[in-house]
């Protein structure tokens, strides 16, 4: 029930515009989806309608956004921000607008795209099906061709648009109706890098759709193939947008006020799948409330690693303590016939290293 709670209140601080200022979330976290919209009554266009006609929409929302939760959590896990969902230390996040902040609005805009787009195929949204695509032979009718989409096309024998693919246009236009709807008439530059790492997070899914097939024929042969369009696993998705987030570029805005250009004139311009920010990230080694950074003190690091999980690194240099502990586990199995396996409880030693 915690953990739900705060979902929803990251649900809060990633679309919520509250009067006072247009950043800044409400007081009260909403553990219920559906009370979401009741405690924000200034809501209008796109996202006000979904609020009002479908609410079992909001559910797979608030699902969305726990789905890129989680996703955040795996990818930072080592890392000294871990993405976690304490209140006081995500909602100074949120009010920055760097890496961190990027990552965490693409990945959430990508897991709405996904939970909806879901839904959509298993049935269980009325305002929507799954994508049945009827163009025959080698024709992607009004499917744009991507890179992904053109590698994974079948290239030998007949084979026709079928099945229940993944309607991702669906899912894509939902997540942008939702998140960006309340920011669409601003362009300052926080507005503007949020709105295009939440387009980031789409693209993330609807760019790298894979196509499967399914054949037909007599005895097992594969004279006719079925072919349809299916999303990457959530985890190749959270995998792409790390990399971005390793090589996100710092922005700043242009002289026209209505676009943003790279801070140094080295520095590649970003693409539509780029992630980008416009402030420095703290180093998170220290508390800090300004910033959100909750310090390493306590994490637990690998003391034989040389990477961002190595001791050095997690513990910014202050050193690590170590404890050994003892743990049960499951030893000596034997398979009994039939058809049972039985084991013993051995207790084996474990080596804890938690910064300083």
């Amino acid at each position: 029930m915690e953990m739900r709670l705060v979902l929803v209140a990251i649900c809060l601080l990633l679309v919520t515009p509250i009067a006072g200022s247009f950043w800044t979330v409400g007081n009260q976290v909403v553990m219920d989806p559906m009370l979401i919209c009741k405690k924000t009554r200034r809501l209008r266009g796109k996202m006000a309608d979904i609020c009002r006609k479908e609410p079992s929409l909001l559910k797979e929302i608030a699902r969305g956004v726990q789905v890129g939760t989680k996703e955040c959590q795996y990818q930072f896990r080592n890392r000294r921000w871990n993405c976690t969902t304490i209140r006081r230390s995500l909602r100074k996040i949120l009010l920055r607008d760097t890496r961190e902040t990027g990552f965490v609005n693409a990945i959430t805009a990508a897991g709405v795209t996904y939970a909806v787009t879901r839904a959509c195929t298993m049935g269980h949204l009325v305002e929507c099906s799954c994508d049945k695509m009827t163009s025959k032979g080698n024709k992607l009718g009004k499917l744009s061709r991507t890179v992904e989409m053109e590698k994974s096309l079948p290239t030998e024998g007949d084979w026709e648009w079928g099945g229940c693919g993944d309607n991702v246009k669906f899912g894509f236009k939902k997540s942008r109706d939702f998140m960006d709807a309340p920011y669409r008439k601003r362009s300052d530059i926080k507005t503007l890098v949020k709105l295009h790492n939440n387009n980031a997070g789409r693209l993330a899914i609807r760019e790298f759709m894979s196509t499967e097939c399914k054949c037909h024929g007599l005895s097992g042969s594969c004279t006719v193939r079925t072919c349809w369009r299916k999303m990457p696993p959530f985890r190749d998705v959270g995998n792409r947008l790390k990399e971005s987030f390793d090589g996100a570029a710092k922005v700043i805005p242009s002289n026209d006020g209505h676009s943003f250009i790279t801070e140094g004139p080295t520095i590649k311009p970003p693409d539509r799948f780029d992630l980008i920010y416009s402030e420095d990230s703290p180093d998170f080694c220290k508390p800090n409330r300004k910033t959100g950074s909750l310090g390493t003190q306590g994490r637990r690091c690998n003391s034989t690693s040389q990477g961002v999980d190595g001791c050095e690194l997690l513990c910014c240099g202050r050193g690590y303590d170590t404890r050994v502990v003892k743990e049960k586990i499951s030893c000596e199995c034997r398979f009994r016939w039939c058809c049972e396996v039985t084991c013993n409880t051995c207790l084996v030693k474990k080596t804890i290293n938690t910064c300083r």
